[in-house]
């Protein structure tokens, strides 16, 4: 069981086999945020990303430092991250619940999580689910943009908190 994992300084993106969508993503940030920092459970997927990475058209991409860390246990201090984005991974980890945990634990309080999910994913979510599932972990305030195809749910770690 592979859990991919994309970590951005200040900004944590998960993602499950979307490297392309990850080459955007760098792109798009790279002038907010100081340097997006992949890690991947496998080290196969850091070297597919690092791969990439090498080629021409992405020479432009030099605001990466690849990490190797699991969904579990991520190597940041508690709420240091303003942002984590889940691109169709949340489904895939066998302990959701204690993972959406140590994303609470890294973001800052007010910080934002991101889930997008895509049909026809195998372990595609309803909206329900998904917002069941992430408000359980102490997460409010969804909002989800989208449509049945492809949604992205936003939500918001409490400024005060009772979890963790």
């Amino acid at each position: 069981m592979s859990i991919p994992l994309l970590i951005i300084v200040i900004v944590l993106s998960v993602i499950f086999g979307f490297l392309f969508l990850w080459l955007v993503l760098a792109r798009i940030i790279r002038k907010l945020w100081h340097f997006p920092a992949p890690a991947f459970i496998q080290p196969r997927m850091l070297a597919q990303l690092e791969n990439k990475l090498s080629r021409p058209e992405n020479q432009d991409i030099t605001n990466v430092k690849l990490i190797q860390a699991s969904a579990y246990e991520l190597p940041f201090a508690d709420a240091f991250l303003d942002l984590v984005y889940m691109i169709t991974v949340l489904q895939e980890i066998p302990d959701r619940y204690r993972a959406l945990l140590e994303a609470h634990r890294v973001l800052k309080p007010g910080g934002i999580l991101a889930v997008t999910e895509f049909f026809p994913d195998p372990d595609y979510p309803l909206r329900s689910t998904l917002v069941k599932q992430v408000t359980g972990a102490g997460f409010v305030d969804a909002k989800v943009l989208g449509n049945f195809w492809n949604y992205t749910a936003r939500f918001i770690k409490p400024k005060e908190s009772l979890w963790l």
